[in-house]
């Protein structure tokens, strides 16, 4: 497994063409952590479907023109737990985070009992090892999913509707070690659509309702990718700002900031905040020096920094201050970045 420090960020260094007055903008490209930090050993997984198709009349409602109440539908789910499985096998094979990633292509059940969730059993996992060689197993373990159209209005002979898909689903994963104890990773989203309930007209291509096979596909891919960030350490863009003033020191430090040379610019904006009294100033300058530290992955140092200048904004400027607003979005993120309260690290099991 190619284990990357989970702070680590890679400056994008793009300055933004569109800064205001005093403010310089960059972009910057995160490393986070994933939700669920599988042990070091974890060097390989296999993901397979252990879901029972959803019936085709369980889950489906139609509400037409001019009626309060809705009325049972049905819609195929053929093949979605498939789409689910092979589209998290793509995601987590593109992070490259681990050595490799194994579309297991056998269903595990072969019941009726769709309600009912039946976890993987020891048999079954190290049968998936032994044929796989993959040191764990994630399993999709249920798997609903929801959709409701109603009919709105109709345009040319044709009905323009609503539809809103829910999707429910819970993984697991199975490690030799375990010993009993295997968290349940549980997702629930929805996504609505709005468009003319017609095909095959490319007048309305534009405005054209999924079919509810078509968004209960689209569900399952977008799930699968929002569980590749619980299982992946994973890329986000994100925009950092730093202040400019009219003195020799921010204008070093500047320069050496937009050569990405961030310990130098540390050495100038430092100096500058130590040789100011002026509080909004070395505010700034404080923001800054987070900014420096974070750039350097120094978490630490760049949180105490942001906090630094918070408290200094908040003394010397209104309550509906942007920078005093700016300041506080800061901290709160650098805040959330320190903390690893919400993360389930499985070497704990």
């Amino acid at each position: 497994m190619k284990k990357i420090i989970p702070y680590l960020i890679v400056v994008v260094a793009v300055l933004s063409l569109g800064s205001c007055a005093g403010i310089k903008y960059l972009t910057v490209e995160t490393r986070e952590p994933a939700q669920v930090a599988l042990p070091s050993h974890i060097l390989s997984l296999a993901i397979v479907n252990n879901v029972v198709q959803q019936p085709d009349d369980i889950g489906h409602e139609t509400q037409l023109i001019g009626h309060s109440d809705s009325e049972r539908s049905k819609a195929s789910s053929d093949s979605i737990a498939v789409y689910y499985t092979e589209a998290l096998t793509q995601f987590l094979n593109e992070e490259d985070y681990f050595q490799n990633v194994l579309f297991y292509p056998e269903p595990l059940r072969s019941d009726a009992d769709f309600f009912q969730e039946r976890p993987v059993t020891p048999e079954q996992m190290n049968l998936i090892r032994t044929k796989t060689g993959a040191d764990a197993v994630i399993s999709l373990d249920k798997l609903i999913i929801q959709t409701e159209k109603k009919d709105m209005f109709r345009q040319q002979g044709y009905t323009y509707s609503e539809l809103t898909g829910r999707i429910h689903s819970v993984l697991r994963v199975y490690m030799p070690t375990m010993e009993g104890k295997i968290p349940a990773v549980q997702y629930t989203d929805s996504i609505r659509w709005e468009g003319m309930n017609i095909r095959n007209i490319p007048v309305y291509d534009d405005i054209m309702l999924p079919t509810r096979e078509e968004a209960m596909k689209l569900l399952a891919v977008r799930a699968a990718e929002k569980m590749t960030q619980v299982f992946a350490p994973h890329w986000e863009m994100q925009d950092r700002w730093y202040y400019t003033l009219p003195h020799t020191l921010m204008r070093e430090g500047e320069t050496f900031a937009k050569g990405a040379e961030w310990a130098r610019a540390i050495e100038k904006w430092e100096s500058f905040y130590h040789s100011r009294s002026n509080k909004t100033e070395k505010a700034k300058a404080a923001n800054n020096l987070a900014l420096a530290w974070e750039m350097l992955d120094n978490m630490t140092q760049a949180l105490e920094w942001a906090k630094t200048s918070f408290d200094l904004f908040y003394q010397s400027t209104p309550s509906n201050s942007l920078d005093r607003r700016r300041s506080l979005l800061y901290k709160n993120e650098l805040e959330r970045r320190v903390s690893t309260s919400n993360r389930l690290n499985m070497d704990d099991f």
